[in-house]
């Protein structure tokens, strides 16, 4: 152990242009600047010294000097989970979506991914017209066209009022009353009920906008632009009397909520739960900041668990859940069985990935549910470098043993780009849609497999090519990550 920490050691202070005296071995590898292809190097130098496979996710792994010595000297210690709290199964009762390409409905939706289809564009000429824009700012994305059409009145909203509003909002109320319409329930009979409302969103460009000149704002600004009322609103106009709060743990926000909303009616503090995701790209502020940390995939592809995989493109939207107690609904178009959230804690670096916290997520929630039944997951996805090895590596170790068949995994990303704070709630549709239709569509982009990933040896493939669903028991899971370390799972069969 004392050869490969000194060696270590010497190797990071190589790297990063101080004594070996100045490196401290408990300080996060992302702290003196490894990246991921930092990363690599290190592991295939690891590989010659120690004369046996070292895969690069190991330094986010073990993200210390002193952890990453000790594992490669000792065997990694087993893989504990810890039960995963029984609750209710929800169903599934009512969808609504607005997504780019014009996708405005769920059949719409399942169209696109039967044929594989890929909605990436270009920004709209006159979406980032408040300014100049940075030499070099991806321009590609998935984009919703009429972004700021709203008929306010039909919501007794008024014109001024109207205008003040974030149209993260506008979309919300028009979604979520068509997703009520979807489940058969008549949204103006829903009032005084306990009705929850629980929003994923993340984004504010409209906010930053409308309150950056003091002299322009009115009255109506502050519940314009503010993230709580995001979901406050939609109760507000119909009147709803359940939980209503809006959640932002960045790309894994409207799972999040998902799982909130479970919780809720299994508590019985609402009898309907309304869930959604929302995000628009309205400026190009956060393009630019992901554009100068790497995330972004030069070509505006995204390419999960490929060998090109280089990085994801942003993509806007909208997407509705209703949800009720299995017993209280005859139609219903799937079940969530099981769900968690966890988070990374002090992973390699604020917004690296934690292995170890994404195996300890599988490993809760499907205790207890034979492993064999999950027949694919819809994976978080986003067709970065590392993240998908880190990814395909926890699913494969918690879900991968022992099958007669591979798990397939596949991300819609690939579609729809990275609807971020709706990203998990546009994936849990799919799983809904893959259910219902007994298929699982392709996953787009996919050529050849990531060499960074030993897809035999952890028992995965992915989904390039429609699948049929095997009869009876079939499970379909679905995983959202946030940047800052939030991670969310859920669980759906059949209804």
């Amino acid at each position: 152990m004392d050869d490969v920490r000194r060696w270590l050691t010497e190797r990071l202070a190589a790297q990063v242009g101080v004594p070996p005296a100045e490196i401290d071995p408990d300080r996060p590898f992302a702290d003196y600047g490894i990246g991921s292809r930092d990363a690599v190097g290190i592991a295939g130098e690891l590989e010659e010294l120690l004369d046996r496979p070292i895969e690069p996710i190991v330094l986010w792994q073990q993200p210390t000097l002193r952890r990453l010595a000790d594992s490669l000297s000792a065997e990694h210690p087993p893989l504990t989970a810890r039960a995963a709290q029984p609750s209710a199964e929800v169903s599934v009762v009512g969808i609504g979506c607005r997504l780019p390409g014009e996708v405005d409905s769920p059949a719409q939706l399942w169209r696109l991914l039967r044929s594989g289809g890929d909605v990436v564009t270009e920004v709209p000429a006159d979406r980032w017209d408040t300014g100049p824009v940075p030499e070099g700012t991806t321009t590609a994305g998935a984009f919703l066209s009429r972004v700021y059409d709203f008929d306010a009145e039909f919501f007794g909203i008024s014109p001024r009022e109207a205008v003040e509003m974030d149209p993260q909002q506008r979309i919300l109320l028009e979604v979520v009353w068509e997703a009520l319409e979807h489940a058969g329930i008549p949204p103006d009979g829903l009032a005084s009920s306990r009705t929850g409302v629980f929003v994923g969103a993340s984004t504010n460009d409209y906010g930053r906008e409308r309150l950056a000149d003091p002299a322009e704002i009115s009255g109506w600004t502050g519940t314009g632009v503010a993230a709580s009322i995001l979901a406050n609103r939609i109760s507000y106009v119909l009147d709803l009397r359940g939980p209503s709060l809006t959640v932002d743990t960045a790309c894994s926000s409207s799972l999040v909520a998902l799982h909130l909303a479970k919780r809720s009616l299994d508590a019985r503090e609402c009898d309907l739960a309304i869930v959604a995701g929302v995000n628009l790209i309205l400026s190009p502020a956060i393009t630019v900041n992901f554009d100068r940390s790497g995330a972004m995939a030069p070509d505006g592809r995204c390419r999960p668990f490929d060998a090109a995989a280089d990085g994801y493109v942003r993509g806007e939207g909208c997407v509705v859940v209703v949800l009720k107690r299995p017993e209280e609904t005859d139609g219903r178009h799937a079940t969530v069985i099981a769900s968690a959230v966890n988070q990374d804690g002090r992973s390699n670096g604020l917004m690296a990935p934690n292995p170890s916290a994404q195996r300890d997520l599988l490993a809760e929630v499907y205790s207890g549910i034979p492993h064999e039944t999950v027949c694919y997951v819809e994976a978080h996805g986003t067709g970065t470098p590392l993240g998908d090895p880190i990814e395909a590596t926890a699913l494969g170790t918690v879900l991968g043993r022992d099958r007669a068949r591979p798990l397939l995994i596949g991300s819609v990303k690939s579609n729809l780009g990275h609807l971020e704070a709706a990203a998990g709630i546009a994936g849990l549709v799919k799983a809904v849609l893959s259910l219902e239709h007994g298929h699982i569509p392709p996953t787009v982009h996919y050529r050849s497999p990531n060499p960074h990933i030993d897809f035999d040896r952890l028992g995965l493939a992915v989904a390039d090519e429609t699948t049929p669903l095997p009869d009876g028991d079939a499970l379909i899971g679905v995983s959202s990550f946030g940047f800052g370390g939030t991670n969310a799972h859920a669980v759906l069969r059949r209804p």
